[in-house]
């Protein structure tokens, strides 16, 4: 059973390839989220009750701006006591661009803690229940004493209705941080040097575990990245967002990038990001 969400593009939605911004197809599966549960009887559940646990982000192609919406086909997988899992597919011109599976939970604001569905609850949830899909497995790392660090500070406008940072910001701020890692001298971003050498950077994953909550406030939260696997035209980058007050870990994050020529055909990792490697090396988890 599949619920089809049909979500307008904006202009401001491309990024500076030209292309739908990997954050911004995470933005389309919450509008699809959102629609799904407005559309049924738990619609309260919306603003006062759900919390995203996880995400897991496959990028098949690029999703370009056009007059049309985008269709994104969300599906109901594994329903728990307090939490369940959706699965999404958003679809372009006949053609599945992104894939996704995200893990959600009733929550309890006030308390501060998940509650379990009520009887009412879950018997929609359940009904609606099938196969999702599981991404394979991107390893096991952690983010070591050698990480790059990125200080990022949040802006009102990233607060969602509950009060605090929305899900879908954090893909922001992993961004903002790893585009900063490039070792070197002269300022530039690993963007900036990309563009300089004709290449292009495709993010082809993105997995969020979400940990605790972000807060507004002055003071910055910190990002510290790490490289974990390097391939032949690909790396997997390993990020955490931390409170520098008391290191706390707010969320974990991985993402594979490939390298791509102009075309985005993949090519081979420059050597600057082989000296990326090195220098801000991950650890492996056993």
């Amino acid at each position: 059973m599949s619920f089809v969400s049909r979500v307008p593009l904006r202009w401001v939605d491309l990024d500076a390839q030209g292309h739908v911004n990997n954050a911004v197809v995470a933005d389309y599966l919450q509008e699809a989220r959102v629609e799904w549960l407005l559309s049924g009887p738990n619609a309260r559940l919306l603003g006062t009750s759900t919390m995203v646990v996880s995400h897991q982000v496959e990028y098949l192609g690029p999703v370009v701006f056009g007059i049309d919406p985008v269709e994104v086909h969300l599906s109901v997988g594994p329903v728990g006591a307090a939490r369940f899992t959706l699965g999404y597919s958003v679809v372009q011109d006949g053609r599945e661009l992104a894939r996704a599976r995200s893990v959600l939970c009733l929550f309890d604001y006030a308390a501060g803690r998940p509650r379990r569905m009520t009887t009412a609850e879950r018997t929609w949830f359940a009904a609606q229940s099938g196969e999702v899909p599981v991404p394979p497995s991107l390893g096991r790392w952690r983010v070591g004493e050698r990480a790059h660090a990125y200080d990022v500070v949040v802006r009102w406008s990233d607060l969602d209705p509950y009060g605090h940072v929305n899900n879908v910001r954090v893909f922001d701020f992993v961004a903002e941080a790893r585009i900063r890692m490039n070792p070197d001298d002269g300022g530039a971003t690993r963007m900036q040097a990309a563009a300089e050498q004709g290449l292009l950077w495709m993010v082809a994953r993105q997995d969020v575990d979400y940990l605790g909550q972000i807060a507004h406030r002055v003071a910055p939260y910190r990002v510290r990245s790490a490289i974990g696997r390097v391939g032949r035209t690909s790396v997997t980058i390993v990020a955490q967002i931390e409170d520098p007050a008391d290191q706390a870990v707010l969320t974990r994050t991985r993402t594979v990038l490939v390298c791509g020529d102009a075309t985005g055909r993949p090519v081979p990792l420059p050597e600057n990001m082989l000296a990326a490697a090195d220098r801000w090396p991950a650890d492996p988890e056993n």
